[in-house]
């Protein structure tokens, strides 16, 4: 049942409850730690709409204790095929901007909220399904994912943040001739071009991506909001103030209770070396 949170890992989701089991546009999970969020429009290829878009903002942004990862995904073939070109309507100006501004806010809500985001990709990762994606922190992409940037054939341009997320994964060149000149990468192109950190074969995504996020999920909260927040701030600072940012987030983790006990473990050989995987 497209309502149900399915895994392959036979984790035991169970039907997020309260303010989120209203988001009738997605299916959530909690198993312990971990969310399961399923776009669940799969008729329309989890193409988004401007109720889905703000249910996406308001799942993340509700998302609370004790979850501490989120693994996203999409219901039946595709991950999302971008804008609901069906149930756009025409727009002057500034109702253009301030639809913009809208998935930007669910996006930021995505990357720079609490939680970090495992997204597991399938079929189409295409415009606005690009964007989305582009703001999670970890994508899996199985075989049949394709990703591609149509707005310039539509007469439209970017606008759910992808030329603000999508350059810093691949660059402003590539994305230039996926929006000239609607160039469609497949999976294996997207991941050497800088998409996607994970390739896996059809059917093994979920299963990687609960893995991924359940080790994400035993970091100590504070580092991994410190890689999710100050990272990205201190790429695109200039060199001396990047190190100042990296200065207070280093001596600020390092502070934390949590910090200093698994350093404790460490020395007294209480937790596991790196070593070759």
């Amino acid at each position: 049942m497209l309502n149900q949170i399915e895994s392959p890992m036979n984790a035991d989701f169970t039907p997020a409850g309260g303010a989120l089991a209203a988001l009738d546009l997605l299916s959530i999970g909690i198993a312990g730690d971990i969310a399961h969020v399923r776009l669940n429009r799969p008729g329309k290829r989890n193409a988004i709409n401007d109720t889905l878009i703000a249910q996406i903002q308001s799942c993340f942004a509700t998302l609370a204790e004790p979850v501490r990862a989120v693994v996203l995904s999409g219901a039946g073939e595709h991950f999302c095929a971008g804008l609901d070109l069906s149930e756009m309507s025409e727009r002057d100006v500034f109702e253009g901007i301030a639809h913009s501004r809208q998935w930007h806010a669910a996006m930021d809500q995505v990357q720079f909220g609490r939680l970090p985001v495992v997204a597991v990709l399938q079929g189409a990762v295409v415009g606005g399904g690009l964007e989305l994606a582009s703001s999670a922190h970890i994508r899996v992409a199985e075989d049949s994912a394709f990703f591609g940037l149509p707005e310039g054939q539509r007469g439209l341009f970017v606008g759910g943040g992808g030329a603000a997320r999508v350059p810093r994964l691949i660059g402003f060149s590539r994305m230039t001739d996926m929006m000239l000149t609607g160039r469609v990468l497949d999976a294996d192109e997207g991941q050497a071009a800088g998409l996607t950190h994970y390739r896996v074969r059809d059917g093994e995504g979920l299963a990687r991506g609960i893995e991924i996020a359940r080790r994400i999920a035993a970091n100590a909260p504070l580092s991994n909001y410190a890689v999710m927040q100050a990272l990205p701030r201190i790429a695109q600072a200039p060199q001396g103030e990047g190190l100042f940012i990296e200065s207070l987030m280093a001596a600020i983790a390092q502070g934390d209770p949590a910090a200093k006990q698994r350093m404790r473990d460490f020395i007294e050989k209480r937790a596991a070396k790196v070593s070759k995987a």
